[in-house]
């Protein structure tokens, strides 16, 4: 056997050794595991071993629980992804031992002591925020105008006409508790911001993505990013992916 075979041969082996073939999807708010159905079927071309977690929306204990129970099923490391309120929940969750990576697509990142309501605070009340509505048990859903126009608008009609139909509702006391663990501060992480996000502030994302040292990308992308962007949010978690194990992951 020549050497050039024997070095392609260390290589394959080391990149198997090092690239991470699971993924655990965590939704956002007034949505379910289906948003992501643009993106698992790239991801799962891509050979990796895809779960999303359905969760029900009722606090974030009860998120974490059932997030952590996926994390327990999966045969080996995992990278954690989350879209959105889910952020908080991997943050929280995410310390697991066969977490190897986190990934948060135009996500919420609190700090320890912090709630997503806290962590959004500074950056005021966005379009899409000021549509949230509140049932008299303290349930949130979103009207017509903000599914339409503030979370799904870069979306064709069909498709936003279906995540308004689709939506769940939110346990709104949910988005006040706080965090008493912040993941990122010790696994590799990445970071998808949407610039043209009405949902969540863009600036805010951004400065989520700084404290946390997140490896980060930038697309101009309503909130539902993972629907109109599926390519560059499968992209940026196979890149978790494969450099997560790494000693340098960042790179």
């Amino acid at each position: 056997m020549s050497n050039q075979a024997l070095n392609t041969d260390a290589e394959a082996k080391a990149s198997s050794a090092t690239h991470v073939k699971n993924i655990v999807l965590v939704h956002g708010a007034f949505a379910d595991g289906s948003s992501w159905s643009k993106v698992i079927p790239l991801l799962q071309k891509m050979d990796y071993h895809v779960v999303t977690v359905q969760n029900p929306m009722t606090s974030l204990a009860d998120e974490v629980a059932f997030t952590r129970r996926i994390i327990a099923l999966q045969d080996g490391p995992l990278i954690l992804v989350a879209h959105s309120w889910g952020g908080a929940v991997i943050t929280q969750a995410g310390d697991d031992p066969k977490v190897a990576g986190l990934v948060y697509i135009t996500a919420y990142a609190p700090e320890v002591g912090e709630s997503s309501n806290d962590a959004g605070t500074p950056y005021g009340w966005t379009s899409g925020q000021k549509q949230i509505r509140l049932t008299a048990d303290k349930f949130a859903t979103l009207t017509t105008e903000g599914m339409l126009n503030y979370v799904t608008e870069g979306l064709p009609m069909e498709e936003r006409l279906l995540a308004l139909a689709t939506q769940g509702q939110s346990y709104g006391p949910m988005f006040d508790e706080k965090l008493s663990v912040a993941a990122w501060k010790t696994k590799p992480t990445w970071a998808l911001i949407s610039t043209k996000d009405q949902m969540l502030a863009p600036a805010m994302e951004a400065a989520m993505a700084k404290r946390m040292g997140a490896v980060t990308v930038s697309v101009d992308s309503c909130h539902m990013v993972i629907q109109q962007l599926p390519n560059e949010v499968a992209s940026l978690i196979d890149r978790a992916a494969r450099n997560a194990l790494k000693n340098h992951p960042n790179e």
